[in-house]
Order: C-alpha cells, then structure tokens, then sequence
C-alpha cells in the first residue's frame, strides 16, 4: 500500500486540511452534515408507526437532546472561525435542520398527540383544558409550582437576568396601568418540576389527561405580578457554548481549572435561540439582540419547544404502548461456575451487553474482587460511570479492606466533569489512588485489573471493554466486553495502567493496539495486509463496527483495499466521512447504520487474513472509533480475540447486523440514506431486526 499523504490530519474543528481535502474529496462527507443524518434517523424512530406510541415519544425526545449536544459542541466550534466554507456549512445545517423540525413537530402534532388520545392519554394545552381543569391546575400552581418561580423584571433601572444553558422561560411585556411604564419580565421555567401536569378533573374513565408546565405557568403568570397588565407572552429556550479547552497541569492545579471551567461555561455565549409559536416580534428581536445572534441562530419551532420533557410521557407503564420488557440474562459461563475467576480460569469470556447481564459480569467482577481475601490489588479506568454507580463503592470497600485500589478518573469527559470530581474525592477519602490520566491526553480507554495471590503466584485478570463503565446505560448501550486471564494480554495492561498511575515513558504492547501511538499504524497494517491477500488471491474482507468514520488515514487505506477488490463492510452507527460505491475509488465498501431500542456502542473489527474459515481471522473489540481524535488526542485500547467460543460470538453479531432489514439503513453514492425493508422470507434478522434477534438468541441459550 502506498504511504498515506504526510498532510493527512485534521484541525481542531473536525475540517479536513486543505491539502486532504484535494486528496479525498471525491469520497468525503461533512462530518457535520453526516451527524444531521444519524439525527434523522433517530427521528424516523418517531416517524415509523411500526414503533410502540410511547417509543416513539421517546425518539422524539432523543432527537432534541441529540441536538441540543450537537449545537454545544459543534455548532459553537464553527460558529468561532467566520470562513466562507463554515459560514456556507452553518447555512446548510440550518436548512436540513428546519426541514428536520417540521417533520418532528408533525410527527408529535398530527400523529403523536391523537394516536396516544386513542389510548386515554390526552396531551393538553391550556386553552383546551375545561374550566374545572383550569382550576385544578391553578390549584396545582399555588401548591407546587409558585414556590419554585422567581418572577423577575428587566428595564433601566433591573439588570437584564442571567439565563441558564438550555433554559426554558417565558417573557412578556409588563405594564404598570397607573404609572404607564413598561418593562420586559421573564419567569423561568423550572427545569427540575415535573413538565407535564397530570389533571384528574373531568378526565373521562381510566384515561389521563396531561399538560405542560410551561402551559400550567403561563395561564397562571398573572397571580405573580398583581395589578400589572401583561402581553407579548412568549414562550423561548436558549442553548449556550459547552466547548471548553482545559490545559493540563499539575492534577490539584488541573482540579480546581476543571472546576472553574466548569462554573464559566454557564456564562459562555449563546448559540441558539428557539422560540415557541405565538413569539411576539418585539421580545424576539430584544433577545437576538441582546445575544448578539444572527437571524441563522435563531429558530421558531412549528409546535414544541422542547421535546426532552416527553421522557416523562415515554416513561408512563402502559406496557401495551412500549417495547416489551427486557432483562438482561446472567451469562452462563459465570454462572455456572464457583466463582467469577474461575470462568476466566476456564476460558475467555466475552459479553455482549444488554443481553448479557452488565449486573452479573462486570459488575460482579469488581466486587467478587472487593471481597475477595486473595485479590492484592483493583485498578480501573473511568470515562462516565454515572450518580447511581456501584463500582464507587466496592472500590472504597476494597481500599477499606487493604487492597491496592487505584482508579483512572477522566475530570475532562465533558458534561460528566463534576460528577468524575465527586467520584474522585469519595474515592481519595477511601485511602484509593486517583489519577487523571496522561497529560494532554483525555483517556478513553475501558480497562479494569484484579490482581490475585493464588498457588501459583500472583495472577492478573482483566476486562476490556467497549463501552463506559455505567450501569445505566448498560441496560441501553449494546457493548461487549472480554474477561480474561492470559499473560499475553494481562502484561499489557499492567504495564498500562502503570504508565497511566505513574511517570513512565509510553508502554510497548506487544499483544494490544494503544492509541496515540500503535493503533493507527497497526489498523493500517491490518488494512495493508488484507489487500495484499486479495491481490495474492487469497480470503480477503474487512468488516468494522464502530459509532464514527472520519480518520483522513484509515480512510485512504480503506480507498486502495477497495481498489484491489477487497470487500469491506463497515457498520456505522452515526457519522460517516467515506462515501461509498465511488468508481474508481470505493465501489467494494457497503456502509450501514443500525438504528433501534438499543444505542450502538460496541466497536468490533474483522480481518479475514488469507483464511476461508472467518473464525480464523483476527478478530479486535476496544474503545475506539476511528476518528482522528480517537486515534491521537486519546489513550484507547483495542485488544485481540484470541478464544474461538468468543470469536464466534463476534462473528454472530456482525453477521446479524449485516443481515438485518428491518433496523439497518444503508449508506448509498450519493451520500443519502435509505432504510432497507424486511423481505418477508423468513424469521431471522432480515425480519426481526438485530435487537429483537439477539433478544431472541439470548433467550434460547437461557432456555437450552
């Protein structure tokens, strides 16, 4: 394979350099533009009517929060360097999204609203509740509501109120009538009340009858403002910059600038406005004003203005409106033996999450470990453990025990900054050691380590995972994850996590690919040597799992294998930058994204090399996408496959998620997707879809 382009890289914004951009233009998609898609995809959840009502609910919650994050995160990148080519892509974003938010305000007002209304869930406004209801939401305010408001005023005498990220508040125009003043006011919509009011008054039989709270305040505000006369109400939702840069330093200094970044990024610009129907003209230009916006940053939703309060609706128990209930399964191989080690002991166990019980693998792994009276030490890696976890807690049990625990705490995973803080000092008043990582490197990596002191001699166990260490989100993540015990593997993460704790120069791998510095090369290898087999004549095939493809590098070798014929695979789940079934260049490359109940997380790469059998190929899970800053901004880790039970379990999945028609939608030369459809021929995954099929494989193994 010829060298990739030194050039090759990518800025801080996610563009392409120029000179890359000669290079793979002809098959490059905006990462940008490529994120919208991932997005509406997630919406046509929302728009499918083959989804239960209250999923659909949540789709279209999903897709605002989805949202809300790409407007903090890129949206105010691009915003900060007015070129022509970003202020032409900001201009694009906003065309796809006001088509995007019609058709998700259609979906909730014409199809949503009536479709749950036949079912005896009845989402009010105001103005359509009953006089009798009306009063019992009046009742309703005065107990739980008004307590919760501050009603404020802004003129040349009251500063203009600070307005908090993704904030909902109503203004309106407020006039004394004996003194002829007027002044702007602004009540804020408490985020943390309940945002949709359950009313019983005139609610017919078994049905429930719900409105918003913005609705519950506005038709109540006069009660805060006695005597003032008030008009221009309108209902407007801000969203703020959330990308901060932190510089490393000394891990006390590097402590309190987290924190401080933290507390300032409440205070940085806005980036958008959104407005309810109904804004008055004069208020809505005040505030584009006031933020400095242009009239691109503003947007006047057709119907909701935030669609997040429908989790509340998406999580009522109406079993016959939702998915069917899922429990994740203990993994047989755990179970069945005396203890946790002793599986591992036996053979490497890989678990595929949410179907294998998170509860019963990982999590049983640390605490058996906690408990355990030969376990030495307990060292972890932690990107996003969440405010419920249990892993905090059998580690401060171990350390309370007198056992070496040591924890890898990422303070810059953004938005999990000062829960990480938290979890940190709960850890050090323990007696844990709590480092963050490398400097200048955010780790991202998945790793637990259990040291234990048995006959034999001290012997290492260890879990590489794909996803966070989260025990919520393992019920809705689908990760996988190896346990193991071989030396060849459990060196490397020693050495690791040595390096991660201490002060040591970067570790040599000799089984496990680390990102900033083997993994690229090693992937490119692995790409390299499949075209060299398929020109040698030779089984070749490269099929790659992962949530995002933008590496300039990767992407370039990907091209020439394609060339050379090789057949390639890749099971994107949100963004892609390659642009398939180009002539010449990427006709060999089929790209699909499997969209459903469960989020794709899981990361899992396949290489044929020169082998029929595909069991006998290289497998590799791990904790990095390829994307640039995956690859080298990030401490990330991909392991091999080595057993063959765990092997063929890999190959299962894929094969399902390659087969799917149901969930899959597929990435076509002119850079659109389309959703494929069920051909009816049988019961597999064609039809069922890759979530329901390994529900449904889980099932049988329990059973068998």
């Amino acid at each position: 394979m010829s060298a990739a382009p030194a050039m090759v890289s990518i800025g801080d914004d996610g563009v392409l350099n120029r000179e890359v951009s000669q290079t793979l233009s002809d098959v490059w998609i905006d990462r940008d533009l490529g994120w919208l898609d991932f997005n509406d995809r997630v919406l046509a959840e929302a728009l499918d009517e083959r989804t239960p009502l209250l999923e659909r609910a949540k789709f279209l919650a999903i897709f605002t929060s989805n949202l809300d994050e790409f407007f903090m995160k890129r949206v105010s990148i691009l915003r900060r360097r007015s070129t022509p080519e970003r202020v032409k892509l900001l201009g694009q974003v906003r065309d796809r999204l006001v088509r995007s938010l019609a058709r998700q305000a259609e979906c909730f007002g014409k199809q949503l609203v009536p479709e749950l209304a036949k079912h005896g869930v009845y989402l009010r406004k105001w103005d359509d509740l009953s006089p009798a209801q009306q009063d019992e939401a009046g009742r309703y305010f005065d107990r739980e509501i008004s307590p919760a408001l501050t009603p404020l005023v802004f003129d040349p005498v009251h500063a203009f109120p600070f307005l908090s990220n993704l904030s909902t508040s109503l203004a309106f125009l407020l006039q004394d009538p004996q003194e002829e003043l007027t002044s702007y006011a602004r009540v804020k919509v408490p985020g943390a009340l309940k945002q949709w009011i359950s009313l019983e008054t005139d609610a017919p039989a078994g049905a429930q009858v719900f409105v918003p709270l913005h609705e519950v305040i506005r038709g109540d505000i006069h009660k805060l403002y006695g005597g003032m006369k008030l008009s221009g109400t309108t209902l407007f939702r801000l969203t703020r910059d959330a990308e901060i840069e932190i510089d490393d330093d000394s891990e006390e200094a590097l402590r309190d600038l987290v924190r401080e970044q933290v507390r300032q990024r409440r205070y940085e610009p806005v980036v958008r406005l959104e407005f309810a129907p109904g804004a008055d003209s004069s208020i809505r230009e005040m505030l584009r004003q006031r933020f400095e916006l242009s009239p691109l940053d503003v947007y006047d939703m057709p119907d909701e203005l935030d669609y997040t309060s429908l989790f509340q609706i998406a999580a009522l128990p109406i079993a016959t409106l939702r998915d069917p209930a899922w429990n994740p399964l203990p993994p047989a191989s755990i179970t069945n033996s005396p203890d946790v080690f002793a599986a591992i002991r036996a053979a490497d166990v890989l678990v595929h999450h949410p179907y294998d019980s998170f509860q019963d693998s990982v999590e049983q792994f640390i605490a058996a470990a906690a408990d355990d009276p030969e376990t030495v030490a307990v060292k972890m890696t932690a990107y996003r453990i969440g405010d419920d976890t249990p892993f905090v807690k059998s580690l401060v049990r171990a350390a309370e025990g007198g056992k070496q625990v040591a924890c890898v705490i990422e303070i810059k995973a953004r938005f999990d900054e000062e829960r990480n803080l938290h979890w940190a000092a709960e850890l050090e008043g323990a007696g844990a050691h709590v480092t963050f990582g490398v400097p200048g490197l955010k780790t991202h990596a998945k790793l637990a380590l259990v040291v234990r002191k048995e006959a034999s001699g001290l012997r290492s166990y260890v879990h590489i995972g794909t996803g966070n260490y989260h025990a919520r989100t393992a019920r809705l993540y689908s990760d996988v994850g190896l346990f193991t015990c071989d030396p060849l593997i459990t060196r490397d993460v020693v050495n690791l996590f040595h390096y991660l704790t201490g002060h040591s120069q970067t570790p040599v791998c000799s089984s496990l690919m680390m990102a900033p510095t083997t993994m690229r090369p090693r992937l490119l290898d692995l790409i390299e040597r499949e075209t060299a087999h398929q020109r040698a004549g030779l089984p070749a095939r490269i099929i790659a799992k992962m949530n995002q493809l933008e590496d300039p590098e990767l992407i370039e070798a990907l091209c020439e294998a394609a060339c050379a014929g090789v057949p390639v695979d890749l099971i994107v789940r949100g963004f892609c930058c390659l642009r398939p079934g180009v002539a010449g260049r990427t006709e060999g490359i089929r790209v699909r994204s499997i969209i459903g109940r469960f989020l794709e997380h899981s990361r899992i790469f396949y290489f044929a090399g020169g082998l029929d059998d595909p069991i006998q190929g290289d497998f590799f899970i791990g904790s990095a996408d390829w994307m640039y800053r995956n690859l080298s901004k990030r401490v990330e880790i991909v392991t091999p496959i080595l057993a063959a039970e765990a092997k063929e379990k890999l190959w299962n999945i894929l094969d399902i998620c390659l087969r799917d028609r149901r969930q899959a939608w597929v990435l076509g030369e002119e850079g659109n997707y389309f959703q494929l459809s069920p051909d009816g021929a049988n019961n597999g995954p064609e039809t069922l879809g890759t979530h329901e099929a390994l529900m449904e494989q889980a099932r049988r193994r329990s059973e068998g």
